[in-house]
């Protein structure tokens, strides 16, 4: 059939319409016209050459992280350095709603998969909270805490193909959460356990999640957050884990704009 052929065509040329490109990052796309040639080094040309064994005529994506996107096809690659052929760029809209997932330290790792997962259901931001009860901690550590988180965000949004890479900011704790809560006229969903209320259809421009740690949120954050006009909001009649409770309201949520259209 003809569109056998079209796809035999596509495939021959390095460019299945069924499989998308990988991402890489490079911060400065202002040069990368449609025609030119744009070089990739350092560690995204290592990774894409030597890991991926990028090779002449592959498709590949290259974002800034600031919606802009690249569509390129590889004319040379060799060591850590590959020459793309600029087929098209483009500019991609932010995310909408803007989400901010307010999510409290958590052990073993599980902040990190909520922001993970968080980043491939297509949150904007990571506040990293130090919680009245968070076990986990940043003391001393912030920065590296802080350049682990952004770590994570990155390498989801490249395997999710995200042009958009979310914003992780400094660690802060409950005063400084409710402050800029404040200061943004943010939206505030607070999970909790004994809430009432299921969530909302929510459908606020600035929505921010907040998932307390393994212990709970103490009784004077959750006051804290309601004096901000935060929401206490029950996610279901299991309890979740810090790690799920964030992905689970972006699903929720994103299901209910899908199905009210």
């Amino acid at each position: 059939s003809r569109s056998a052929q079209l796809f035999v065509f596509l495939e021959a040329a390095g460019e299945n319409p069924f499989v998308t490109a990988p991402v890489y990052v490079c911060d400065d796309l202002s040069d990368a016209e449609e025609g030119s040639t744009l070089v990739l080094d350092g560690a995204e040309a290592h990774h894409a050459a030597t890991v991926r064994r990028a090779r002449a005529g592959e498709r590949i994506d290259v974002v800034d992280g600031r919606g802009t996107r690249a569509r390129c096809v590889v004319a040379e690659a060799g060591g850590a350095r590959l020459a793309l052929d600029v087929r098209e760029r483009v500019r991609e809209q932010a995310p909408r709603p803007r989400i901010t997932l307010v999510q409290a330290l958590a052990k073993a790792g599980r902040d990190l998969q909520a922001v993970e997962t968080s980043t491939e259901y297509g949150a904007s931001r990571f506040v990293p909270w130090a919680a009245d009860r968070s076990i986990a901690a940043w003391k001393g550590k912030e920065d590296r805490g802080r350049a682990r988180w952004e770590a994570t965000a990155l390498a989801a949004a490249k395997q999710s193909r995200r042009s958009w890479i979310p914003e992780v900011t400094p660690m802060l704790g409950t005063d400084g959460v409710v402050a800029l809560a404040v200061r943004e006229g943010a939206t505030l969903l607070v999970c909790h356990e004994e809430a009432r209320e299921g969530l909302p259809d929510a459908r606020a421009e600035n929505l921010w999640i907040v998932v307390g740690p393994e212990g709970g949120i103490a009784d004077r954050e959750l006051e804290a957050f309601r004096e901000a006009g935060g929401r206490p909001v029950l996610l279901s009649s299991n309890v979740l884990r810090s790690a799920s409770a964030g992905p689970f309201v972006m699903a929720a949520l994103s299901g209910m704009r899908l199905v009210a259209g």
